[in-house]
């Protein structure tokens, strides 16, 4: 990378992080810490304050990232970040869980992702974008394993709505970087088009990517409702769960950086992330192995460690290849879209995950998880992605 890639790459990451840290420092305690609000007794009402974050962000999405082909990356960054704290803001205040859920819905409203993978997607070639794209989904793979440490502890000595006011803070830390530290976006040609969505939707290549996202973050929240009885019942307490999360995330790193980006550079990408969606289908058929018997830690760790390997790569590779294969004037709306679909699926994958573990069992649950990534490999395996220097060759089908 040049130092202006490596300067681009380093304070949009750590946008994403400090977004990142704000959801998750949450998502541990939410629940139990509702139930002490007016309203707190109605599960369905805790529900929604927890998940309709979810729904306006996804919403938003396409928007925001149209907005940010017309209007600039940066404007579209900094209204997002405002008004997530504002959104944090009204949480930190509110007396009831009808006014946490209208707070939830104002901080989902702040819908950036599509604007700073676009962004990220300006500042960096071909070659490297892979590899800056990995940068942001290991911020936010460690946001996610330091959140689960930290929430119990900033919780007990904050409250929840002391933590939202230091999430809110954070928000308004993510503003002075995009305004003073992240270079600015280069401008599009004066000939260039305006975005459309329609062209957008019919671009199969996209499609592909899109359908993809949606179907990994529905699996990877499905399994969650899963995952950590499964860890209580080897023996390990919910609240060291970090201890086995945490080394799976960092090892899983060293594997991503030791074959990802060589191979790509070999231009092999296309079977390495057809690999990525196979090992993350047989580690759902793993733990729908094991979720009937008491699997040790071990045994456990080790597949989270395979699944963490899986999901990397492809966090990794899918926004790169979106970006890189979107001409340039539709790439903020194309990240929309896909950042909807990933929305998307985080909410089908919840609501999906918690009826099939009543209905079926841990065991059907991993073994509908295993299809749909099976699904998905059938989808993906016409895909034609980038050589060494080149684009993806596959055409603007319709």
């Amino acid at each position: 990378m040049t130092a202006l890639e490596r300067r681009s790459t380093v304070s949009l990451a750590f946008i994403f992080a400090l977004r990142m840290l704000g959801l998750f420092l949450v998502l541990p305690v939410f629940a139990l810490e509702a139930r002490k609000y007016p309203g707190g007794d109605d599960p369905a009402l805790v529900g929604l304050a927890m998940g309709i974050y979810g729904l306006t962000q996804g919403v938003l999405q396409i928007p925001f990232g149209m907005a940010s082909d017309r209007l600039g990356r940066k404007p579209v960054i900094v209204a997002g970040l405002l008004l997530f704290a504002l959104g944090s803001a009204l949480a930190a205040g509110a007396d009831s869980l009808t006014g946490l859920v209208l707070a939830r819905a104002v901080q989902g409203a702040g819908a950036i992702s599509a604007a700073v993978t676009a962004l990220l997607a300006d500042q960096t070639r071909d070659a490297v974008r892979t590899k800056a794209m990995a940068v942001i989904g290991a911020s936010i793979g460690l946001v996610f394993a330091l959140s689960l440490v930290l929430a119990p502890l900033l919780t007990a000595w904050l409250g929840l709505s002391g933590l939202f006011v230091l999430i809110g803070s954070l928000a308004l830390v993510g503003v002075a970087v995009v305004l003073w530290r992240v270079p600015a976006a280069p401008p599009l040609p004066a000939d260039a088009r305006r975005a459309s969505l329609g062209e957008v939707l019919r671009f199969k290549p996209l499609l592909r990517l899109d359908f993809g996202v949606f179907m990994l973050h529905a699996v990877q929240l499905s399994m969650w409702v899963a995952v950590p009885a499964l860890l209580v019942g080897a023996g390990l307490d919910k609240a060291q769960h970090w201890q086995v999360y945490l080394p799976a995330v960092l090892a899983s790193f060293v594997v991503m950086g030791g074959v990802l980006f060589p191979l790509e550079r070999r231009g092999h990408l296309k079977p390495v992330f057809l690999g990525a969606i196979a090992l993350i289908a047989l580690v759902q058929l793993g733990f729908g192995l094991v979720a009937g018997a008491q699997p040790s830690l071990w045994v456990l760790g080790g597949l989270l460690f395979a699944f963490f390997c899986g999901f990397n790569v492809l966090e990794a590779s899918q926004p790169s290849l979106a970006s890189r294969i979107a001409p340039a004037h539709l790439r903020g709306t194309a990240l929309g879209v896909y950042n909807t679909l990933q929305s998307l699926g985080l909410f089908v994958g919840g609501a999906a995950g918690g009826w099939l573990a009543r209905s079926v069992g841990p065991t059907g649950l991993f073994g509908v998880c295993a299809l749909a990534m099976l699904a998905w490999l059938l989808v993906a395996w016409p895909m034609s992605a980038p050589g060494r220097s080149g684009l993806a060759s596959e055409p603007h089908a319709s």
